[in-house]
């Protein structure tokens, strides 16, 4: 009985000591494509906090994003949205809500100048790879979370482009002069797109402007796919299959998506991942949804966008110093290194790119 004791006690070591050196080896590797490939989170909301570090004025926690927790996860870029809550449909309301949007982003960029040596603003697919070579500065890209910014005045699409914003969440939990959304449908709104919205789908096309339907109602999101030319693009969005939300996607959605050559970038979150306790939600739950998309239009659909300070995160995924963890995760469940490559950053690269190259299109085709 003694010897089987000591057998068993010397297997279970083994075991021990194999599954500690494989996730040490996993983790080796994951770091190395972490410094290898350009890896991109499309969506935080971070900004406001950052440039507003002293209010009480949060519905969710905040300090998920910094800097330095960037250069600690391996998280290259990330889309810094400018966060714009739903107002009334007025003209003095719509006014203040661009000008408040301006000043957060003109904060931002000071924010990011006084942190020069440690981080840098990407406004193209160039400047981002760039960087990254360089590899030594956090990257910033802007956004606008919510059209609501742009009112009933199409310049202001160009404004917000001119400021740095290069992509444009058409909506956020209501309907405003654009679209309807998917979290509170409202019956006396547009039916999709309005057709204000239309000419805003438009005039984004024509920038080389990124058109991000997280948030959109289903008939707006197929009224865009009908009217866009460029690839269409989730920036914070998970699986409605595995997750019964209306802001996450159908199957339908996600293969309409993919159809366009867009991409899904998996949010996180209890909120949008799983129905088990908010003290239980992990990474594991976050690649069952990242698996589900895979598996049904393949990995060139695929990216991340966190929703981090703004409900997004889990138990073991608290903030953008995890990256890794969840790389380490993938590579268990088998993902090859081109795979990862793809999830990281080059599947929204190609959507972005495909963007830019629709809008020298179009100004081709106007001279």
């Amino acid at each position: 009985m003694k010897k089987i004791a000591l057998i068993l006690a010397a297997q279970f070591l083994f075991v021990g000591a194999w599954a500690q050196n494989s996730d040490e080896a996993l983790m080796k590797k994951a770091e190395k494509i972490h410094r290898k490939y350009l890896t991109i989170d499309t969506h935080n909301d971070t900004a406001m906090y950052l440039n507003h570090p002293d209010s009480e004025d949060w519905s969710v926690s905040k300090g998920q994003v910094s800097f330095p927790l960037m250069k600690k996860g391996g998280l290259d870029a990330a889309f810094f949205a400018i966060f714009l809550d739903q107002g009334p449909l007025r003209d003095s309301s719509r006014d203040s809500v661009y000008q408040y949007a301006m000043e957060e982003i003109r904060l931002f960029k000071e924010y990011v100048a006084k942190h020069s040596d440690e981080a840098a603003i990407a406004y193209s697919p160039k400047d981002l790879r760039k960087l990254k070579k360089e590899g030594k500065k956090s990257i910033v890209v802007f956004a606008l979370e919510n059209g609501y910014g742009v009112g009933q005045d199409l310049a202001k699409v160009d404004s917000f482009y001119n400021a740095g914003c290069r992509y444009i969440t058409l909506c956020h939990n209501y309907t405003n002069d654009i679209c309807d959304a998917s979290r509170y449908e409202n019956p006396n709104g547009h039916g999709g797109l309005s057709e204000f919205g239309e000419q805003v789908v438009k005039r984004m096309n024509e920038l080389g402007m990124l058109i991000d339907v997280s948030h959109a109602s289903t008939s707006t999101l197929y009224d865009i796919i009908k009217l866009s030319k460029a690839p269409i693009f989730a920036s914070h969005s998970s699986v409605r299959a595995i997750k019964d939300h209306p802001r996450n996607l159908t199957d339908q959605e996600i293969k309409d998506i993919a159809a366009t050559g867009g991409v899904i970038q998996i949010a996180t979150g209890r909120w949008c991942l799983t129905n088990v306790p908010k003290s239980e939600t992990k990474i594991v739950h976050l690649a069952d949804h990242i698996d589900h998309i895979k598996n049904l239009v393949g990995p060139e659909h695929i990216g991340l966008g966190t929703d981090f300070d703004g409900g997004g995160g889990m138990v073991d995924f608290q903030d953008c110093s995890k990256m890794k963890d969840l790389t380490v995760e993938l590579l268990r469940r088998g993902y090859t290194e081109k795979e990862l490559e793809m999830f990281w950053g080059g599947n929204f690269m190609r959507v972005w790119e495909q963007t830019i190259k629709v809008a020298q299109e179009m100004a081709k085709e106007k001279k």
